[in-house]
């Protein structure tokens, strides 16, 4: 009976402490900071810590994610477990071998209608070592209080005689060089054929010229609206859910101008030998539900079909979310969707040409 009861003793100590060992686990989540890091955490970072004990350590180096992604791997010390990244450098990480390669119907949950991940993520929207979540646009706002006349166009950022004062843009040539077109008269539908050319690249370049000396360009996804709310600037290119936060929550008078917005999508990749660690999490943390939970904080719409009708309204304010988010009807008539294989091949050489052109 001793040694059964000391058997028993020995169990209940090495259960005990397994027990400790997954609530005292954690995990490593790279991710934007600000209001869209708020808004993962409330949806699936403290559901899942409350599911298994789990904690979500979240590190803001997502601006530079693919560069610290490959400075980790090379150096053979990952410590970063999951990473928000967007399409494009995900497609850049997968070929060098940085992230690992998906399963979309083994690792992801299936539609609550059992309709498989594969098919119910928005067309397209998978690649190989890329799971999306959210799609965000870019877009460019405004002060209220700054005009007596609402801008409503692209055209009207490089309008300088109607609409004076500072703008904002990202120190980037993404974005900047296909507004840059559509305020020179291209068409959304063309920009990248367009852009193609040596051609489009000056003609893009030439139009940024025309505004370059009226231009406060920002790194930091917190700046624009900061720069807005100080009146530094009159327009600011930022993030729809930086505006969003902004406007609801803080009540800061800005507006949106959707003309021209460049929508994309931003996601998941699992850094190599980490897919064991996260695919739990990641499963959880992009099902229709978690995802649909999302929009209730921030006005990015979930990448899944079937989480769509799941939206309902702010967390905080209770308003209507569905007219908020980049692919509503209105807001989406000239939208211009980000070509992420353009911009992997491209991104580089474009990259130097436009901090040379920053720098003359």
């Amino acid at each position: 009976m001793k040694k059964l009861a000391l058997n028993v003793a020995i169990l209940a100590g090495v259960a005990s402490m397994a027990t400790h060992a997954v609530a005292d686990e954690t995990l490593n989540v790279v991710s934007w900071g600000g209001a869209y890091t708020a808004s993962q955490t409330k949806a699936y970072h403290e559901p899942w810590t409350e599911k298994t004990g789990t904690k979500v350590i979240n590190i803001d180096k997502s601006q530079n994610g693919l560069s610290g992604l490959r400075a980790q791997v090379e150096a053979g010390n990952v410590t970063w477990d999951l990473v928000d990244i967007l399409p494009s450098d995900a497609i850049v990480a997968c070929d060098e071998g940085l992230a690992e390669p998906l399963d979309h119907d083994t690792l992801l949950a299936a539609a609550p209608d059992g309709t498989p991940a594969t098919k119910d993520f928005l067309a397209g929207s998978l690649s190989e070592c890329f799971v999306p979540s959210i799609v965000y646009s870019n877009i460019v706002a405004y002060n209220k209080e700054m005009f007596d006349k609402a801008p409503t166009k692209i055209d009207d950022v490089f309008d300088l005689k109607n609409f004076p004062g500072k703008r904002s843009l990202q120190k980037k040539p993404i974005n900047n060089l296909e507004w840059a077109l559509i305020a020179d008269g291209v068409a959304a539908e063309d920009v990248y054929d367009v852009l193609s050319t040596e051609e489009g690249v000056q003609r893009a370049f030439k139009k940024l010229d025309t505004i370059k000396d009226n231009v406060i360009w920002w790194e930091e996804g917190a700046q624009p609206p900061q720069l807005l709310a100080d009146k530094e600037v009159a327009f600011a290119s930022a993030y729809n859910g930086r505006i969003f936060n902004a406007a609801v929550n803080e009540k800061q008078p800005f507006e949106i101008i959707w003309d021209g917005q460049v929508f994309e999508l931003d996601g998941w990749v699992v850094p190599k030998g980490k897919l064991d660690k996260v695919k739990d999490y990641l499963r959880f943390a992009t099902d229709s539900q978690r995802l649909a939970d999302q929009a209730k904080y921030i006005s990015y719409g979930p990448a899944r079909n079937s989480s769509a009708g799941m939206v309902t309204t702010h967390a905080e304010t209770g308003i209507d979310m569905k007219p908020h988010m980049p692919t509503y009807g209105p807001n989406f008539q000239t939208a211009i969707p980000k070509d992420d294989e353009f911009w992997a091949d491209n991104g580089d050489e474009l990259a130097q040409r436009f901090n040379a052109w920053l720098a003359k």
